[in-house]
């Protein structure tokens, strides 16, 4: 399925070369290379306020890698969110937050480091405040799901693992104008929180799941509600 992959990554210089083991090891999933599909979000994600950046273009052979791709049917958004409360920095202002990272944590874990390649979401600022809000009880499972695919960001692809750095082969670059592409990246991120209140965060319907109750009946993930 997913054999040779373009990707690009949004960087302020180019890279040739990326280096196993270096970066920030608080981003979504953790220490690795973070990719996307997406020339134009490369690009986004490239340019500073009054910086210019680059998007780097590549190709990986992906053939016998050990890919973990969260939108997988054997995966919902709780494994996804798992995974960020074990790499971000979440704000757990009530007892109910913490206890519902703890929950989280004790049945949506996955042991996503023995793989060397992870696919899913990218929680931008706007987008780690929906998952916060979720575990703090403000919206729900429906509501959290939906707001995902608020102002389109494309699927992160992550390289985890050595054998994955090997793969990967740089094969040119294009430059990203910050006085278009950071508007454009601001613009993403204004629809989706515009959207976000606006459609999503106010609008509860009946039967709607929140944490509580995945928490107070011991909901698992093969529990049919949360497909």
């Amino acid at each position: 399925m997913y054999m040779i992959q373009k990707l690009f990554h949004g960087s302020s210089k180019i890279i040739e070369t990326p280096l196993f083991g270096y970066g920030k090891p608080y981003n979504d999933y953790g220490l690795g290379f973070y990719c996307t599909n997406s020339l134009e979000m490369a690009k986004e994600w490239g340019v500073g306020k009054e910086q210019d950046g680059y998007a780097n273009c590549y190709e990986i052979d992906c053939d016998g890698l050990r890919i973990l791709d969260l939108n997988a049917p054997e995966y919902c958004i709780l494994h996804w969110l798992t995974i960020l409360l074990q790499n971000r920095e979440f704000d757990v202002p009530s007892g109910l937050a913490l206890e519902a990272k703890e929950y989280l944590l004790a049945n949506f874990a996955i042991d996503y480091e023995h793989y060397d390649i992870i696919i899913g979401y990218r929680a931008n600022d706007s987008y780690f405040s929906f998952a916060q809000d979720f575990i703090n009880g403000t919206i729900s499972y429906r509501q959290l799901n939906n707001a995902m695919h608020l102002g389109k960001l494309s699927q992160q692809f992550v390289l985890k693992s050595k054998a994955a750095f090997d793969r990967i082969r740089f094969i040119g670059s294009e430059i990203a104008d910050s006085s278009e592409w950071y508007a454009k990246k601001m613009l993403r991120d204004q629809t989706a929180r515009r959207e976000y209140f606006n459609v999503e965060r106010n609008k509860r319907q009946r039967g709607d799941l929140y944490i509580t109750q995945i928490m107070d009946e011991e909901m698992k993930q093969d529990d049919p509600l949360l497909r």
